[in-house]
């Protein structure tokens, strides 16, 4: 499916959000830095936690929302809200106030907000794309999401140091310009036999809808393979969501300073947080160049060897990470890390496609989302387990959890395949 041939919402929401992710990643790879200098490590690892349990929590309300007001209605509140958050946070940061308690509950704010928004956007691409496409077109917002990860960590590495409320204010700006082009510009897409079903059970007291939400994630968790699923998902988390949290600290602790190139007398020489910076760009021009292309490569083989085999390589890519101390050997190591995000990128998104129920989609997507949100929410603790059992043990924790993901896949698999010979 070629972008000129994309439903409108689809090429409006690809630009406001390639623009803000852009903003995004110049400040947020190098925020576990920021905390851990303020708080100390064991500290952030226990308020971090506790703000993705916030964002837990909205991941299961926005989804329930996205299918009961509509996609477009709650992607527009939840940018105002992050915008909010991000404006409380830039306030917090500069330098004449410097408060960074302030910081982090702008922070808090602006990620309930963000998980708020996820399941919308997702349904949204399922409510106007066919089956057979949407592999396709998950591939390429990933791709472009991508290209921000490109050049948002390299103007970070410039930027951030000396002006990171000016940034956040940035980031506040654009949520909120994108909060009004999307209110102005994008259509509803909810189906409308699930909107003739809301409206039908208008008038009920508020507390049924609790009960509505629960019974209908209670039904989701019953879904034997999706339950699997998301599972695997979450301890798999642990290991790529260390590349925001474990992988800075690491590099600045670890490298005082790596050449690149050296000619002569002259070299090129990075810090450890330099290095960073350049190793998280790496990583989001591997995904840009290559998402579309592992993706279709992917399509030839069956979902089950993708899932395992993307788990077993981000066990080995975490495990080569941490036995590396060079530029060269980094970057090994994060090429066969990003293989392991290419291959599954736009096929699970697609898996869920398939599994969820159209009434009830956008809470299968929020459900799907559980790997990252309850997976953040216990990721952070690798910051303080580092502290005290060192960064060996804890690097071969986390490629033992990703083996273990690895397992769950196949369980899930071997009960999918049952349950469809019945």
């Amino acid at each position: 499916m070629r972008m000129k041939d994309w439903d409108m919402n689809l090429k409006i929401r690809l630009g406001g959000e390639f623009t803000f992710n852009i903003i995004f990643w110049t400040f947020f790879p190098f925020l576990s830095i920021y905390f851990a200098s303020s708080f100390g490590k064991a500290l952030t690892g226990v308020l971090l936690i506790m703000s993705q349990a916030f964002s837990v929590l909205a991941n299961l309300l926005g989804g329930y929302c996205a299918d009961r007001f509509g996609r477009k209605r709650m992607m527009i509140i939840a940018s105002c809200g992050q915008a909010f958050g991000y404006g409380i946070f830039a306030f917090a940061a500069a330098p004449w106030i410097s408060m960074p308690v302030i910081g982090f509950i702008g922070f808090t704010i602006a990620s309930f907000f963000g998980s708020l928004y996820w399941p919308a956007s997702q349904a949204m691409v399922a409510d106007v794309v066919k089956e057979e496409h949407r592999s396709g077109v998950f591939a390429i917002f990933y791709t472009a999401t991508n290209i921000a990860v490109v050049i948002g960590p390299l103007l970070g590495s410039i930027l951030y140091a000396d002006n990171p409320y000016a940034l956040l204010t940035v980031a506040s700006g654009v949520c909120l310009i994108l909060a009004v082009l999307m209110s102005r510009a994008l259509k509803e897409s909810l189906p409308d036999q699930v909107a003739d079903l809301n409206r039908s059970n208008t008038g009920q007291p508020w507390y049924q809808f609790l009960i509505a939400q629960l019974r209908d994630y209670k039904i989701i968790a019953a879904d034997r393979v999706f339950l699997l699923f998301v599972l695997a998902g979450v301890l798999l988390a642990q290991t790529f969501m260390q590349l925001d949290l474990l992988f800075p600290i690491f590099l600045q602790e670890t490298v005082h300073a790596t050449t690149i190139f050296a000619y002569g007398d002259w070299d090129l020489q990075l810090s450890g947080k330099q290095l960073f910076g350049l190793i998280v760009s790496e990583n989001g021009l591997l995904v840009a160049l290559f998402t579309v292309l592992v993706t279709k490569w992917m399509l030839a083989y069956r979902d089950r060897y993708v899932f395992i085999g993307g788990a077993l390589f981000y066990a080995l890519g975490i495990a080569m990470f941490n036995q590396m101390s060079t530029f060269w050997g980094f970057t090994l190591a994060i090429a066969v890390f990003t293989l392991a995000e290419l291959m599954s990128a736009g096929p699970q998104q697609a898996f869920v496609s398939r599994l969820a129920p159209e009434h009830m989609r956008g809470q299968y997507f929020a459900a799907s989302s559980l790997r990252f949100t309850l997976g953040r929410t216990i990721a952070p603790l690798s910051i303080p387990l580092s502290q005290w059992i060192g960064f060996s043990w804890t690097f071969g924790l986390l490629a033992g959890l990703a083996v273990l993901s690895a397992i769950l896949y196949n369980s899930m698999f071997n009960y999918h395949d049952r349950q469809a010979s019945y």
